[in-house]
């Protein structure tokens, strides 16, 4: 007679919730809902979810310490897919003059605007002092449920500050306990000193590359639009990042109809944010693809945009729906709950859809989807708590932070109260 494997033994263990949120699908339910449920824990991982029961049979926890949840509820921690956190400056004053007035007014008014104001802003920013405030930044972003969040340069258009903002990225994952992807946008806009043409070059031949060789990146995004940059140069771009094993992501479709979703087939790029003007069909092509489609519901409310992206298209495609705050000084949003809230009422979600995209779709959106977005056995120990009696008053409380725990990487992270 043989004896059974040894349980593995839990270091921590959550108890005492109303229900567990793992985001993944079940008896019906896309959350996958567990009643009463627990999480066991070792070292960085999650080693059992499920009834007190289903744990007890699953893991030895004889040893573990206990967290008691509440009677809240346990989701995993946010994944905040695309954000500009790393900037100089605050462009309020154009944000403001904006609600009345028309771009052409305000810069006759000669209030610095658009992406060109805050690449002087951040140009002009020491470098300590852009640490500083991104950490500010990060923390609200962290203690608010998002526990992996990436990062774009793109607000220094030259080597010097590029640099600057990847470092600072770098910087920041020590700072603060959120993991922290790094992605290279040098291609955000041009900058002024140089012409377009020019700049390609220092891009391809030189940025790129040294990015690469610095590892201050991992993927390699374009904004690709009307009065960006063009199909052939963010294929042109795209293409050295590639070689330098820079995955791709793009910019695309926020003002017009572009007609990249070819490209980005075609280069299997990771995913394609904005989508304003994809149409449905390259939806399709895009889902077939496996290529992730990325929302912005934030960014369109601050600019008061006359097409929002039709998330409910994106799902009808096939395509894997993420959401991000989209973080940047013309859309100052730190929290994925109010992108939640936003996608719902004026993007037709459900609440259940909104919360996958924030967490499992979203990590695929970063290439993580084996280690995040949702709770299972041999994910991270990534975990936020409610102080919320169910899933459903997370939406209902349009202006709320209810996280009174967050476990990051099997380590609980003391909030501020």
């Amino acid at each position: 007679m043989t004896s059974s494997a040894p349980k593995p033994k839990a270091d921590l263990l959550i108890s005492g919730a109303a229900e567990v949120l793992t985001c993944v699908a079940a008896r019906g339910d896309p959350l996958g809902r567990i009643a009463r449920g627990c999480v066991a824990i070792a070292g960085d991982r999650i080693i059992a979810v499920g009834s007190a029961a289903e744990i007890s049979s699953a893991a030895d926890i004889s040893a573990a310490r206990v967290i008691d949840a509440g009677g809240g509820v346990l989701a995993p921690g946010f994944v905040d897919c695309h954000t500009h956190m790393v900037f100089g400056g605050s462009r309020s004053a154009e944000y403001g003059a904006k609600m009345t007035r028309t771009a052409a007014e305000v810069a006759a008014m000669g209030i610095p605007a658009g992406i060109p104001a805050t690449v002087a802003m951040t140009r002009s920013t020491e470098p300590g002092r852009l640490v500083t405030e991104s950490i500010d930044r990060l923390n609200r972003m962290f203690r608010s449920g998002s526990t992996t969040i990436e990062s774009k340069s793109g607000y220094g258009l030259n080597w010097e500050h590029e640099l600057k903002q990847l470092e600072t990225s770098r910087r920041l994952s020590q700072a603060c306990p959120a993991d922290i992807v790094s992605t290279f946008l040098g291609a955000h806009d041009f900058p002024p000193e140089i012409s377009p043409d020019q700049y390609m070059d220092v891009l391809v031949r030189e940025m790129i590359p040294r990015v690469a060789e610095l590892k201050l990146a991992e993927f390699c995004d374009v904004y690709c639009d009307a009065g960006y940059y063009s199909a052939g140069q963010t294929r042109r771009i795209l293409e050295t990042g590639l070689a330098h094993g820079l995955k791709p992501k793009i910019h695309a479709d926020a003002y017009s109809e572009t007609g990249i979703a070819s490209l980005a087939i075609e280069l299997g790029a990771v995913s394609m944010d904005h989508l304003n003007f994809t149409t449905p069909s390259e939806m399709k092509r895009l889902a077939e693809a496996g290529v992730v489609g990325v929302g912005l519901p934030a960014l369109d409310f601050a600019v008061n945009h006359p097409k929002p992206f039709d998330a409910r298209a994106v799902i009808e495609s096939g395509m894997t729906l993420a959401l991000a705050t989209n973080l940047n000084p013309a859309n100052w949003t730190e929290t994925m709950h109010f992108v939640m809230v936003l996608a719902c009422r004026r993007h037709g979600l459900s609440s259940e859809e909104a919360m996958l995209a924030a967490t499992l779709g979203a990590a695929k959106a970063l290439c993580r989807e084996h280690d995040i977005g949702s709770l299972q056995p041999g994910k991270l120990a990534d975990i936020q708590i409610w102080a919320i009696p169910r899933f459903e008053e997370f939406v209902y409380r349009l202006d709320c932070n209810p996280i009174v725990g967050l476990i990051k990487r099997g380590r609980e992270i003391a909030l501020p109260r």
